[in-house]
């Protein structure tokens, strides 16, 4: 019964202090965190106490899957430098920078102990910077660099720390902790695309919404442990099965399934998002309880100082490492608008030329492809630049979160001074998701970053769903041909595309559509198949257009979101209407 009330009331907070949070502009996450200190010193308050292990296997793989999915792959790609930058060589460096203070502060802790807590306090978690990032209209390539960071450093950190782990043991060489890594990152992928693979391939089989979702929920597990035992990264699994579902899914799964399951995922990553950084916060008076209990004269206050001497070491870490990456992204952007002349020539000469007398089809389709993702490519870059405004939001972005406390706390029970330790990572934790978090958007409005263009938005979401409704309205040529409908249906049907006329509600136009529906047998049916016709040929158009990478993420994913609600209200419609 205990357990009970305590979870009706938590939920009950999260969602209070969630929606008290929208009214003052804050991040939730931040709002938790503070809610959750001031209770834990509250008495009477029943101590929550959480099995780290719980959080790193049962929390993580949930909440990294959720982002990943949503992650359009085509910007991971495009900034997978810059995010492998941020979420490797720059953990890798967090790491080595803070061992070594540590070990400066503490010398009877040792190296390998002092490694551990810096890989623990390397990661930083997006959640607070994405959240405020989007409420103040920070670009959208920002904002991939931010996500995709946050999805890949849980696993560069947690494998470092199982790397210093093993040095507490015995004895780790250096390339030995590069082959790990290597080993690991290589079995997480190739785990992460099959079980992508399979889960889409097994759940596009399934015609019940329900059932499709119930079987999502499973899919992050099912690429954690097997990666897990193969001794590799299940967090980096269980991302690599995120891309891949996300990638896949507009292609092989219904509208309807995707449409559920999005909304069911967003309430679940919610509710363990907030979760966690409630808990993070209710865990600090026990976490000083433990640290006094084991002072080995080691003050609270010695502790504390140390703590905010590491968090100004990752914060300046972060900052110099900021400056050469982004002059490589600018680096790049010069390469490209270099390399866009001949691009353009190779264009030139695949329209101009006939290949098919030297290439067969599917190899001419495939050059015409790689010569155009390219050339967007390039437009992205030179488009969407990260200028030095990009850069300090990016270097004052790197905020800690609950799961550097819960992986602190796996920290084996013989490690020397090991509950300041998990002590000290807290301080790092909630000193960077309170400093920073709560003036990034300080930051954002004294740099003047500019966010997307949104006529140059308007636009390209425009050339997208004109596009698309113009493959839609051709695919209905073959029935105009074999007569399969009559004019006037097949009229109404165009005018019911993606596009519509502003008089689409008038009177005219409601008799228009009743005159197409009189003296037609099954009408309805036949309307229903012509409007599926359409948009299955639309969204032919769209994955097309997504395949060239010749729209932004923004334009592709609006269009599919309108595209998904018009085929569920159509084949719910035909369910009802068979029924």
């Amino acid at each position: 019964m205990e357990v009970t009330l305590i979870a009706v009331v938590g939920v009950a907070s999260i969602v209070a202090v969630a929606a008290f949070s929208q009214r003052l502009g804050l991040a939730a996450p931040l709002s938790l965190v503070v809610v959750g200190i001031a209770l834990s010193f509250v008495p009477g308050v029943p101590v929550v106490q959480l099995d780290p292990e719980w959080v790193l296997a049962g929390v993580l793989p949930p909440l990294l899957y959720s982002s990943a999915v949503n992650m359009p792959a085509q910007d991971f790609r495009r900034d997978i430098k810059a995010i492998g930058g941020l979420a490797v060589l720059l953990v890798a460096v967090s790491t080595l920078g803070a061992g070594w203070l540590l070990h400066l502060l503490m010398p009877d802790i040792g190296w390998p102990a002092a490694f551990a807590l810096g890989a623990v306090i390397s990661p930083t978690d997006a959640v607070a910077a994405t959240s405020v990032g989007r409420k103040l209209g920070l670009p959208s390539r920002l904002l991939t660099l931010l996500e995709g960071e946050g999805l890949v450093n849980d696993a560069s950190a947690l494998v470092l720390l199982r790397s210093a782990v093993a040095a507490m043991a015995g004895a780790v060489s250096l390339w030995g902790v590069a082959g790990q890594f290597v080993f690991s990152v290589a079995v997480a992928v190739v785990v992460g695309v099959v079980v992508g693979l399979v889960n889409v391939r097994v759940r596009a089989l399934l015609d019940d919404t329900v059932l499709n979702t119930a079987i999502s929920f499973v899919v992050p597990f099912v690429a954690y442990v097997p990666a897990e035992e193969f001794d590799a990264s299940g967090v980096l699994a269980v991302v690599v099965c995120g891309l891949v579902t996300g990638h896949l899914s507009p292609r092989l799964l219904r509208a309807r399934d995707r449409i559920g399951e999005a909304m069911n995922w967003r309430t679940l990553a919610f509710l363990l998002e907030s979760s966690i950084f409630l808990l993070m916060g209710l865990g600090l008076k026990t976490l000083l309880d433990e640290a006094h209990a084991h002072e080995n004269g080691l003050g609270a206050g010695r502790v504390i100082l140390y703590g905010l001497a590491l968090t100004g070491l990752v914060i300046v870490v972060r900052m110099v490492f900021t400056v050469p990456l982004v002059a490589l992204v600018r680096r790049d952007a010069r390469r490209a608008a270099a390399s866009k002349p001949l691009i353009e020539r190779m264009q030139e000469r695949l329209d101009t030329f006939d290949l098919s007398e030297r290439f067969t089809p599917r190899k001419k389709a495939h050059i015409e492809r790689r010569v155009q993702r390219t050339s967007a490519d390039i437009d992205f870059r030179l488009t969407e630049t990260l200028g030095w405004q990009g850069g300090v939001v990016l270097a004052w972005s790197g905020m800690r979160g609950a799961i550097t406390v819960a992986a602190a706390q796996t920290l084996p029970e013989d490690t020397e001074y090991r509950a300041q330790l998990i002590v000290i990572a807290f301080v790092v934790a909630v000193t960077t998701l309170l400093l920073q978090g709560l003036t990034l958007p300080a930051v954002i409005r004294t740099v003047r970053i500019p966010g997307d263009d949104p006529q140059r938005l308007r636009e390209e979401y425009g050339r997208l769903v004109t596009e698309m409704s113009d493959a839609g309205v051709a695919s209905l040529d073959d029935a105009q041909e074999s007569g399969d409908a009559p004019p006037a249906l097949l009229d109404r049907v165009r005018q019911d595309s993606l596009i519509r006329p502003r008089d689409a509600d008038s009177e005219e136009d409601r008799k228009r559509a009743a005159a197409a529906f009189q003296g037609i047998d099954d009408a309805h049916l036949v309307y229903l198949r012509l409007r599926l016709r359409v948009v299955s040929a639309e969204r032919d158009a769209l994955l097309a257009a997504r395949t060239r990478g010749s729209y932004s993420s923004r334009a592709l994913q609006g269009a599919q979101h309108v595209l998904d609600l018009e085929e569920a209200r159509l084949e719910q419609f035909g369910d009802r209407f068979e029924e």
